[in-house]
């Protein structure tokens, strides 16, 4: 079994493995800068398993911005009926890709 993590971030929980490219809620740190997640809920290697209570002690995960961008748009659309009532609305939510370089 391969080792893995399970880590929060965004108020969102991600489960994460080496070399992975993940995209996460927005971080404020520049494009090609190293990130250190230090809000792990359990690493897993193998058989050996770590459950923090809520964050498992020592652990750190190591990773690297890929990108900061826009995801693409979601409408929203709000309508009653036999009222006229009509709005639309576009959402673009920012996110980082970042590659986990270490658990």
């Amino acid at each position: 079994m391969e080792k893995f993590a399970v880590i929060e971030s965004g108020g969102k929980q991600y489960k994460v493995f080496a070399g992975q490219k993940v995209r996460l809620e927005k971080l404020l740190v520049k494009e090609g800068e190293n990130f250190v997640f230090d809000k792990v809920l359990l690493t897993a290697d193998g058989n050996k398993v770590e459950i923090g209570a809520p964050y498992v002690l020592g652990a750190k995960l190591e990773g690297k911005v890929l990108k900061q961008g826009k995801d693409k748009k979601k409408i929203v659309f709000r309508y009653h009926s036999k009222t006229r009532y009509r709005k639309k609305k576009g959402h673009r939510q920012r996110f980082t890709e970042v590659e986990v370089v270490k658990i």
